[in-house]
């Protein structure tokens, strides 16, 4: 009862100039590939002009707040990088490179998220390329992740452990099959940090804990679909799990931009005799190289799945 009330107390505080619900339908009105599990409405016709899709960003739909979960997190994340640059006084030398390579990153699969369910009702063929993409924003963040606490969180121990000089060709080649790759790029040399360093003498630690916290409980609403599966047809606007599940990724990223921050205050005059300006510039050609190759696998899916849609449509001609 108490969801219900929420729902509606969120929903009457859009403006009442917008479209309506009435742009919408019923998940038996649209293609199965399109039905999210427990969503009963709010469905977005598929086959309308692409303006209309972007003009939908101001529109009720159960994708509305998937888009926009993950948009308004892009100017959180660079106003906080701002603050930073503001309060460190940091250059843009090589010493910060793997910072703002970790803010691209986030920016990619943030924004990719955004293009995905915002357009992913066209069509099937464009709903296979966006979240094609989707997928390299994944892959990128993760190596962004990666590279952050490769430069400023490791420790030397951890650093000449047999991990150490695996970590990031093996994040890259995870990142680029998609596989595994997440939880082992965001944890790694963090774990390690958390249990061999006084937590009392950096703050920072204390971010990286809320940050993976947060990330394993994305994960359970992501691969659960609570509360929604409590309550079928309740959730389909407010309250689903994919929802709550952009908002945690996002506070997330905002933490851990808070944590590699502060390490880049507490080591960036280090950096550089550490790790060798040679290897801090390869980190942006591997991370280039990265993206273009995660672009070629999703070209090779989107090739793959057009013909097998096509193979579809003459059958059922």
């Amino acid at each position: 009862m108490s969801g219900d009330i929420l729902q509606r107390l969120i929903v009457d505080r859009i403006p009442s100039s917008l479209p309506s619900t009435s742009h919408t339908v019923l998940a038996s009105q649209v293609p199965i590939l399109f039905r999210e599990p427990y969503i009963l409405s709010g469905y977005r016709p598929i086959q309308q002009n692409w303006l209309c899709y972007l003009q939908r960003l101001f529109q009720k739909h159960n994708e509305t707040l998937n888009v926009w979960t993950h948009l308004l997190f892009c100017p959180v994340l660079l106003l906080r990088w701002w603050a930073n640059i503001g309060a460190l006084g940091y250059t843009l030398d090589a010493a910060c490179l793997p910072l703002i390579l970790y803010l691209l990153s986030a920016f990619a699969y943030l924004l990719l998220s955004v293009a995905a369910h915002l357009f992913q009702s066209h069509s099937e063929h464009t709903h296979y390329f966006f979240f094609f993409m989707d997928y390299v924003g994944v892959a990128v963040h993760q190596y962004g992740c990666a590279l952050g606490h490769y430069f400023y969180t490791s420790e030397p121990a951890w650093r000449e452990s047999s991990i150490g000089p695996l970590y990031l060709p093996g994040i890259a080649f995870f990142a680029w099959l998609s596989c595994g790759g997440c939880c082992f790029a965001k944890s790694s040399p963090v774990v390690h940090r958390l249990f061999t360093v006084s937590w009392t003498q950096e703050p920072c630690l204390h971010f990286y804990t809320l940050q993976i916290a947060l990330f394993l409980l994305s994960a359970l609403f992501f691969s659960c679909h609570i509360p929604e599966c409590y309550f079928p047809g309740r959730c389909d606007f407010v309250g689903q799990a994919h929802q709550i599940f952009h908002v945690l990724l996002g506070l997330s990223t905002v933490f851990q931009l808070e944590a590699l921050s502060q390490d880049y205050a507490r080591r960036r005059d280090t950096v550089v005799e550490v790790f060798g300006e040679k290897q801090l510039w390869w980190a942006c050609v591997s991370l280039a190289t990265l993206f273009m190759s995660s672009i070629l696998i999703a070209l090779i899916s989107m090739w793959y799945m057009t013909k097998k849609l096509q193979g579809t449509e003459e059958r059922d001609k």
